[in-house]
């Protein structure tokens, strides 16, 4: 499939992916709006009752343009699918729109819909479909929309934020067993998962375990780091897994020498808990 990532006007993502098919567009479209063939491939019970799409679950969605065979765009939740079918010689190319506002969770949708897009094309090829390993899918996908973390905004005075989030593919208690986060303690040194090459590492200030963990930085000439903080904080993400979010206060120019190694540790952890 190709897929492009783009930012819209409005600050939400389009996550753009086409699929060519060996069937003719009748019979695509009929795949992708008709619950007999649905339930093989979409990722929910959708069903639609004039400009009404339910999905089984949460909110209802609509339709927002019905051309058949060639559009079909709805709604769900606060996203918005468009699906469009182009005639391509005996065949034709499907083209699926996805807008979002979690730039971050990309990879869990561009990998969720290739999956989606495999079946799809099994079911109209008439073949069984296994589907492949989701973590390393979604991996291989945020080295494709370029979702590699990272960065460093001024606050004015010579300070700044350092800011990492990352979408991670297992969730929160396995990161934080990865993360050795049962060893923290207030007062004390950070347990090493949470700390990254060359930045001095002062006492633990804050835990909540399997949530949050956060420490002081220690003064050191190199890095110009009094009064910094490290903070790691997991949350819901997209998808099965958390979602990191890695923030740090202090001098701008320090953070800037040390945004690699935070973004190196943050890769680093994403590839251990991948299978």
């Amino acid at each position: 499939m190709n897929e492009h990532l783009t930012t819209r006007p409005d600050g939400r993502t389009e996550l753009r992916m086409q699929r060519r098919l060996p069937h003719p567009p009748a019979k695509v479209w009929r795949a992708i709006t008709e619950p007999a063939h649905l339930r093989h491939w979409f990722p929910a019970e959708m069903s639609i009752d004039g400009d009404r799409v339910s999905y089984g679950f949460g909110p209802d969605g609509r339709v927002v343009e019905l051309r058949p065979p060639h559009v079909f765009a709805h709604t769900w939740g606060e996203d918005e699918l468009r699906w469009e079918i182009h005639p391509d010689g005996d065949g034709c190319v499907l083209e699926l729109t996805h807008t979002f506002g979690d730039r971050f969770g990309a990879a869990s949708f561009a990998s969720g819909w290739h999956t989606c897009a495999a079946a799809l094309a099994a079911h109209l090829d008439g073949r069984p479909f296994t589907p492949p390993a989701p973590g390393r899918l979604h991996e291989d996908y945020v080295a494709i929309l370029g979702l590699v973390p990272g960065t460093v905004e001024e606050t004015g005075d010579g300070g700044a934020v350092l800011r990492i989030e990352r979408q991670l593919t297992r969730p929160a208690a396995d990161v934080w067993a990865a993360l050795d986060g049962g060893r923290a303690t207030p007062g004390a040194p950070p347990p090493a998962p949470f700390t990254a090459g060359g930045v001095p590492a002062g006492p633990v200030t804050r835990v909540e375990p399997g949530k949050l963990l956060e420490y002081e930085l220690e003064h050191d000439s190199e890095y110009e780091s009094a009064g910094g903080v490290i903070r790691w904080e997991l949350a819901e993400g997209t998808g099965h897994g958390a979602r990191l979010v890695l923030t740090g206060t202090g001098q701008a120019a320090a953070l800037r020498a040390t945004l690699p190694a935070w973004r190196a540790r943050a890769e680093e952890l994403a590839a251990a808990l991948t299978p």
